[in-house]
């Protein structure tokens, strides 16, 4: 059997598994162990064990636990409930305003967490209820909370960027700036829709009564300073590493000692609260930690097979595909997966054979460039799979939380004007990519 054939039956049995409802790493990893027993007998059993010490000899990983127990922490010692507050008096007099909030919200949110889920978390129950109450659109609203969710996953500090920056052998710095500019461009694209729409059509998103617009001022200040406090967090944690003071291990540490002490400031870090947090950052932290095991022997079998070299001369040789033609079709790939897969199945699946294409491609840019920019593209088309039917990830988790009233519908509708933004938004970036890399070249020289 050719090495173009193993290659192809290894992606076949794996989507298979995935569709017959395995967890991901046990899919991954277990279709590379049995591929590598095959090709190399019983000396492949070194792979599993040379990925492991790799894994473990990463030392950027320590910063996983420690940004997924930052965001529990903030998430729930509700200080995102004084995020939403403050938005809620100061953005509520204009039509809109509270989705527009609901916006901001998200991308606070996502400087807390990095990840589309607590997002999505958030907003349905916080955000949700209260849009609802004051007769928001159910399309509107449903519309917001998913495509605000998904920039999670794009503005630092994202935890899909870190395990991109694993897998890609790309500084983590680099990468979180590269996605500054286009997550802070997308919510702007969608807080210019959501203006324009509930302008044009003041039923959809209608400005609060003025007996609930009329708060003191000591009171509006006094909810500022509340909603400003995450962003005071995010300052501590991240200029000590942008001017070099701190490393990014440091830097997580930081942040998430920062978080645990403001909560206890507050006076809403119980010992069940505390529990809570702790038990779900192991819980995440491990689940990432397999997938990247698995993902890590999968690539071991890969370059071993030369895998890589065979799909860039049937693209670039047999095939005549120009780069960016090659480019099209990854990022469309990505949008199919992601109707059944999550941003970390996906990226671990494919990494093996796009990351090492990417860096090969002629794309007029040095390959280290050129990964940091496939990274936000990559993200940017994640976010896009989440909200694409039928099966997008962020679909069935709306449903799972929204009331009654919101049908399948109503949630699939919501999301198409969304979803043309971040379309156009993918777009845009690929045509001038400097928009991703310009941050990460001014701080860094690079």
């Amino acid at each position: 059997m050719s090495y173009e054939m193993i290659t192809l039956f290894m992606f076949a049995s794996m989507m298979l598994m995935m569709l017959t409802g395995q967890r991901v790493f046990g899919a991954i990893g277990g279709v590379a162990a049995i591929a590598a027993l095959a090709l190399w007998g019983t000396g492949s059993t070194d792979i599993p064990f040379a990925q492991a010490i790799k894994l473990m000899n990463w030392y950027p990983m320590l910063t996983l636990p420690m940004f997924i127990f930052m965001g529990y922490v903030l998430s729930e010692s509700r200080i995102a409930e004084d995020l939403y507050r403050m938005f809620h008096v100061w953005m509520g007099p204009i039509n809109g305003g509270l989705a527009i909030g609901t916006i901001l919200l998200m991308v606070l949110v996502s400087a807390m967490n990095g990840l589309s889920v607590a997002g999505m978390a958030i907003g349905a129950t916080i955000a949700l209820p209260e849009l609802l109450r004051r007769g928001y659109d159910k399309r509107m609203i449903s519309g917001v909370i998913q495509a605000g969710s998904s920039l999670g996953i794009l503005i630092p500090p994202s935890v899909v960027l870190v395990l991109y920056a694993m897998i890609a052998r790309q500084p983590v710095g680099n990468l979180w700036l590269a996605g500054v500019i286009p997550g802070l461009m997308m919510a702007a694209m969608f807080i210019v829709y959501v203006a324009i729409r509930c302008k044009l059509q003041p039923q959809l998103g209608p400005a609060l009564p003025k007996e609930e617009r009329n708060v003191p001022m000591p009171e509006k200040l006094r909810l500022l300073s509340a909603g400003l406090l995450p962003i005071g967090i995010f300052l501590v944690m991240m200029i000590p590493f942008v001017n070099g003071w701190t490393s990014l291990v440091e830097s997580s540490a930081i942040g998430a000692l920062t978080a645990f002490a403001v909560a206890l400031a507050k006076r809403r870090m119980t010992w069940a609260i505390f529990q809570s947090c702790v038990k779900q950052t192991l819980f995440i932290s491990c689940m990432f930690m397999w997938i990247i095991l698995a993902a890590l022997g999968f690539g071991a079998v890969f370059d071993g097979l030369g895998a890589v070299k065979s799909i860039e001369h049937f693209f670039t040789g047999e095939l005549g595909l120009n780069p960016w033609t090659i480019l099209i079709i990854m990022q469309l790939s990505f949008l199919v997966m992601g109707t059944f897969l999550d941003d970390t199945a996906m990226l671990v699946i494919v990494a093996p054979l796009y990351v090492p294409l990417v860096a090969k491609l002629d794309l007029g840019m040095p390959p280290d460039q050129a990964l940091i920019w496939y990274g936000v593209l990559y993200t940017i088309t994640t976010q896009i799979a989440y909200l694409t039917p039928p099966f997008g990830y962020n679909l069935f988790l709306m449903r799972a939380m929204a009331p009654p009233e919101f049908s399948m519908r109503d949630i699939y509708a919501s999301i198409v004007p969304f979803v043309l933004i971040m379309v156009l938004a993918l777009a845009i970036i690929m045509i001038f990519p400097q928009i991703a890399l310009w941050l990460p070249g001014l701080v860094y020289g690079t």
